[in-house]
C-alpha cells in the first residue's frame, strides 16, 4: 500500500535528464518511482497536464528564527521547497553567551520581530536542537553556525582581533557544533562583528572544517568595487585550508562594476580546476535586500546597532557620516553610491515608519519635504536602528550570466518576519520566478536544467544523499507542478503574495502545502551532517 500516489504526471527528475511520462509513489516515507498500475494507495492523484519535481532545496534561507512558524513554512512551501538551510550570513541562533544575549539579539534584529523565550540556553549547537526538536515542522532544515554569532559568543562587538583564547574558544565552539551536526560555518563579512574578523582568525576556522568535510559559506567582505579581491579572499580559505567554499547571492554591486561576473566567474573555474571546491548561490533578481543601517560605515557600530543610533543624535557626527557616505574608495562597501543613491534605496520594512515602506528614501523625502540624508538618519534613529531596505545595485546581464553557470544553484535568501511584514519578493517568489521567468519565458536554460539547479545540484552541494533526485529508496520530498499557471506573483509593493502554480508540495510523502495552505501535516525534520554519513 502507497501512501501517495501521482499517476500520469511528467517527472521532471532533478538529474537534468529529459522530462519523462510516469508515476511517483511514496511509502513509508521514501519513493516509489514507476510502481504497477494496480499498486494501491491511501490517496491517488491524477497528475495529468501536470509536472512533478524533486523537493526544491532552498541553499540561502534565514529561515531558522522563526523556525516553527507557520508563516515561515508558508513562503518556502509555497514555492514547492521542502529542505532549506539557515544560518546564513554569520547569522545564527547559537551559540549564545547568556552574558550577551542582548548582544547577540541586537544583532540578529533584522531577521526577526521575536527570538525564542530559551534563547539564552542556546549555548552550543546541541542545547539548540533540543529546543528545535520539539518545534512543529512542516518542512526539513539543516543548520550553518553564524560566524558573527560565533564571534559575540566569544568577544562581544569588539573591533579588534581575537585574543589566543577567544579564537581557543570560537575553535571549540565551532568543533563541537560540527560534532553535533552542523554542515559548516558561514560569514557575513559586511556585518559586524564579521567585517572586523582579520583572514587570520577566519583561516584557523576554515582548519577545523576541512577536517570534517564541511563547508564554508561566506557572504564576501564586498560584493562592489573590490568583489575580485573579496571573492579571491573567499577562494584563497579553501586553497588555504582545503575545506570547501560556498560564496552566498554571488552578485556584482555598482554601476561601474556591472559585467565583472565574467572575472568573478573565471576566478570560481579556475579556483575549480585548481582543485578547490568553490561553489555559490544566487537569487534570481537585480535588487538585494539586507539592513537599511549597512549604509552606515562599520566604524559606527563598535558598540553595536543601539551604540550606532546614539551617534546619530549629534548634528556633527551626521554631517561627518554623510561625507564618508558620499565618499567613493572610502574603505568598506558603500550601499548609498552602489545603488546610485537615495533613489535607488527602497524601504522595505520599517515598523515605525510605515509611511516609509515601499518608497525609496529619495521618494520619501520628497514627501516630507526634508534632506533626504537627514530622512535616512531619522527613520534609523525612529526604529532603533532596525529597518530594512531593497537595494536597486545589479544588472540584467549578470544576473542571467551567473545563473547559467555550471557552479551556481539558487537561493533564496528570504527573510520572513511575519505573514504580511514587507520584505524582498524573494522570501515568496524566488524559485518560481526562477523557472517561469528564466526557463519558460526567456529561455536561458531548459526546465531540467533549472530544476537541477534547485534540486539534485544543491543536494550534491550540501551533501544530502537522499535528496534532490526522484529516485526509488531517496527522500518523498516532492513538489507538483502546473507550468501552464506556474508565476511568482511577489513585487517589490507587494512582496508577501503567494506563488501560483505549486499544486502541491510534499515532504517525505505526505502533502504540507495544498490549494495555497498549510494542511497541517508536519513530518518535517531537522537534517544533522553527521546523519547524513559526512
Amino acid at each position: 500500500m502507497l501512501d501517495l500516489l501521482i499517476q500520469n504526471v511528467s517527472i521532471v527528475d532533478g538529474s537534468g535528464a529529459p522530462t519523462a511520462l510516469g508515476c511517483v509513489g511514496c511509502r513509508d516515507g521514501a519513493l516509489v518511482m514507476n510502481p504497477p498500475a494496480d499498486t494501491p494507495a491511501r490517496e491517488v492523484i491524477d497528475g495529468r497536464g501536470l509536472h512533478v519535481t524533486p523537493g526544491v532545496i532552498d541553499t540561502h534561507s534565514h529561515g531558522d528564527l522563526p523556525l516553527g512558524k507557520a508563516y515561515n513554512s508558508l513562503a518556502k512551501l509555497s514555492q514547492g521547497v521542502t529542505t532549506h538551510v539557515g544560518g546564513q550570513c554569520g547569522f545564527s541562533v547559537f551559540p549564545v553567551d547568556p552574558g550577551r544575549l542582548a548582544a547577540t539579539q541586537d544583532n540578529m534584529a533584522i531577521l526577526t520581530d521575536e527570538f525564542p523565550a530559551e534563547m539564552g540556553t542556546f549555548t552550543s549547537f546541541s542545547r539548540y536542537l533540543a529546543y528545535a526538536g520539539g518545534l512543529p515542522l512542516p518542512e526539513n532544515i539543516a543548520f550553518l553556525m553564524g560566524h558573527g554569532s560565533l564571534r559575540i559568543a566569544a568577544m562581544g562587538f569588539d573591533n579588534r582581533p581575537a585574543t589566543p583564547y577567544e579564537l581557543d574558544h570560537m575553535k571549540q565552539m565551532l568543533e563541537d557544533a560540527l560534532h553535533s551536526g552542523v554542515f559548516g560555518l558561514s560569514s557575513g563579512l559586511i556585518y559586524i562583528p564579521g567585517v572586523y574578523a582579520p583572514k587570520e582568525e577566519l583561516t584557523a576556522l576554515c582548519r577545523i572544517l576541512a577536517k570534517h568535510d564541511a563547508v564554508y559559506a561566506t557572504h564576501i567582505r564586498d560584493e562592489s568595487d573590490f568583489v575580485l579581491q573579496s571573492l579571491e579572499e573567499a577562494i584563497q580559505m579553501g586553497r588555504q585550508t582545503g575545506c570547501r567554499v560556498h560564496v552566498s547571492h554571488l552578485k556584482a554591486c555598482g554601476k561601474k562594476n556591472h559585467g565583472l561576473s565574467e572575472q568573478m566567474l573565471d576566478l570560481i573555474h579556475r579556483a575549480n580546476a585548481e582543485g578547490i571546491c568553490v561553489t555559490a548561490d544566487q537569487y534570481p533578481y537585480n535588487a538585494g535586500m539586507t539592513h537599511l543601517n549597512t549604509c552606515i560605515p562599520p566604524a559606527y557600530f563598535s558598540r553595536g546597532v543601539a551604540g550606532m543610533v546614539a551617534h546619530l543624535k549629534s548634528p556633527e557626527t551626521r554631517r561627518e557620516i554623510r561625507s564618508q557616505m558620499q565618499q567613493d574608495g572610502g574603505g568598506y562597501e558603500n550601499f548609498y553610491l552602489s545603488s546610485g543613491g537615495w533613489s535607488g534605496i527602497l524601504v522595505a520594512a520599517a515598523e515605525n515608519t510605515p509611511e516609509a515602506e515601499g518608497k525609496t528614501i529619495a521618494e520619501y523625502a520628497e514627501m516630507v519635504g526634508a534632506d533626504p540624508f537627514d530622512v535616512f538618519f531619522d527613520i534609523l534613529m525612529q526604529n532603533n536602528g532596525v529597518a530594512s531596505a531593497i537595494y536597486f545595485h545589479m544588472d540584467e546581464q549578470d544576473v542571467i550570466r551567473i545563473m547559467k553557470d555550471p557552479y551556481v544553484v539558487i537561493g533564496s535568501d528570504g527573510i520572513v518576519k511575519g505573514r504580511y511584514i514587507k520584505t524582498h519578493p524573494r522570501a515568496y517568489g524566488t524559485f518560481p520566478r526562477a523557472i517561469k521567468a528564466y526557463a519558460l519565458e526567456k529561455g536561458i536554460m531548459s526546465l531540467e536544467e533549472i530544476v537541477h539547479k534547485m534540486t539534485g545540484k544543491s543536494a550534491r552541494i550540501l551533501r544530502l544523499p537522499k535528496k534532490g533526485l526522484l529516485r526509488d529508496g531517496m527522500d518523498a520530498d516532492l513538489a507538483l507542478l502546473d507550468l501552464n499557471t506556474l508565476r511568482d506573483t511577489a513585487d517589490y509593493v507587494n512582496p508577501c503574495a503567494l506563488s501560483q502554480g505549486i499544486v502541491a508540495t510534499v515532504v517525505g510523502g505526505q502533502i504540507v502545502y495544498r490549494d495555497q495552505a498549510l494542511t497541517g501535516a508536519c513530518p518535517g525534520r531537522v537534517i544533522r551532517a553527521e546523519q547524513e554519513g559526512l
